[in-house]
């Protein structure tokens, strides 16, 4: 089956975007990832690539199996402006620039999401830990005054 790319245009150009989605295992759960690829210069250019990570709340059957989210191009657009203030260039030949949880996590965010690290490591934080802290901050964001 073939991914399809889509085209987004920012400030006069075109970027080729894809997005794949995957499973990713944590302690509790496993979780809804999507790695984002974009290109600015055609298939030989510098991609760009980022692991998002779903921060959709529990289910009972498991967050692979129920959650629904995916970017928009909203969400892409917002990549893509980040990147390139923070040393992207898609007219380079070659190469991958990953927007990684360890560089850019704690100034980049996306609404339903969090970067995540694209190959995950001894290191790395337990996705299922990371994906409750952000449920629970999302949910007391939503709470009235008082509660």
């Amino acid at each position: 089956m073939r991914t399809r790319l889509r085209r987004i245009r920012i400030d006069g150009r075109t970027f080729v975007w894809r997005a794949v989605i995957h499973c990713v295992p944590g302690s509790g759960d496993c979780h809804r990832g999507i790695r984002v690829r974009v290109w600015g210069d055609g298939k030989t250019s510098q991609k760009l690539e980022v692991d998002l990570l779903s921060i959709t709340g529990p289910s009972p059957w498991g967050a692979c199996a129920t959650d629904g989210s995916y970017p928009t191009p909203v969400d892409v657009r917002a990549v893509i402006s980040y990147a390139l203030e923070n040393g992207w260039q898609p007219e380079r030949r070659g190469g991958t620039f990953v927007l990684s949880e360890r560089e850019h996590g704690a100034r980049f965010s996306l609404p339903g999401f969090l970067l995540a690290d694209p190959v995950r490591t001894a290191e790395s934080a337990d996705p299922t830990a990371q994906v409750a802290r952000a449920y629970e901050a999302q949910q007391q964001d939503r709470r009235p005054a008082g509660c």
